[in-house]
């Protein structure tokens, strides 16, 4: 089961595409976080997802707002995916311990060994603020995450 709204959200330290470390403690104080699950790189559905925040980044990424995507790929994968179709914003692997991220935010599926649509907005002091968990073939719709940030 997701974690709930209003509840803390857990903290993690993963690679992003780049090699680089990053954790949800990195933006406590400074800015809300949108993070986003999703179930594979360079699969129809996450493709078109990742594509829609890429071309409306500015409300996902700015002075208030981060946007984390997470993944089970390996950082090598999400590199050549972010390279492929432009993404600008972190892609993070929770590839090993397989899906131990997408497990804490209760959006692992074990019988298909990957994280379903799952999406969360974190506030700055890192509590959950709203959420929406959508099946394997359901895309998101962006307009949501901006009404939510809005309220926040």
């Amino acid at each position: 089961m997701a974690i709930e709204v209003g509840t803390k959200a857990p903290e993690f330290e993963l690679k992003d595409n780049h090699g680089r470390t990053v954790s949800l403690t990195d933006f406590r104080g400074e800015k809300n976080v949108v993070l986003l699950f999703y179930p594979f790189a360079f699969t129809g559905v996450c493709t078109g997802e990742l594509c829609a925040l890429r071309d409306e980044l500015p409300k996902f990424v700015n002075d208030d707002t981060q946007l984390l995507a997470v993944s089970n790929d390996s950082i090598h994968t999400l590199r050549v995916f972010a390279e492929q179709e432009g993404l600008e914003y972190p892609l993070l692997s929770d590839f090993w311990p397989h899906g131990e991220v997408s497990r804490a935010y209760g959006v692992f599926d074990e019988e298909k060994g990957c994280a379903v649509r799952g999406t969360f907005i974190i506030d700055k002091e890192g509590v959950v603020r709203w959420s929406v968990i959508n099946g394997l073939p359901d895309a998101r719709d962006l307009n949501e995450y901006t009404k939510a940030l809005e309220a926040i």
